[in-house]
């Protein structure tokens, strides 16, 4: 398994909130930025245990999973339903992305 899915278990209980205070507002948008980080997670989870091209494509849709959930935490904060995504979230976020760029490369 990869160092980075502690990481983005991590982000799942960070976000929760978040995902709440949007969900007031806007459930949909609220609905897709669940799926989007569970997608990270559960996608992370599978390559680990996956080999050859099924490897790298299930790091690629936890990348692009990843990136869509923070799109949706700054289409929130435009929105106004919740505050700007704090430095330490989005290095997170960007850490993750990172390593699955790394990694898929």
């Amino acid at each position: 398994m990869l160092r980075i899915y502690s990481v983005i278990l991590d982000l799942v209980s960070e976000v929760r909130p978040l995902v709440a205070k949007i969900e007031r507002h806007d459930p949909d948008l609220a609905r897709q930025c669940r799926k989007a980080l569970s997608s990270g997670a559960l996608n992370v989870a599978e390559g680990s245990q996956s080999q050859g091209r099924n490897r790298k494509a299930r790091y690629h849709t936890a990348c692009g999973s990843t990136r869509e959930t923070l799109s949706c935490l700054e289409v929130a904060v435009r929105w106004g339903y919740i505050d700007e995504v704090d430095a330490q979230m989005r290095a997170r976020f960007d850490h993750v992305i990172g390593t699955l760029i790394k990694v898929m490369r």
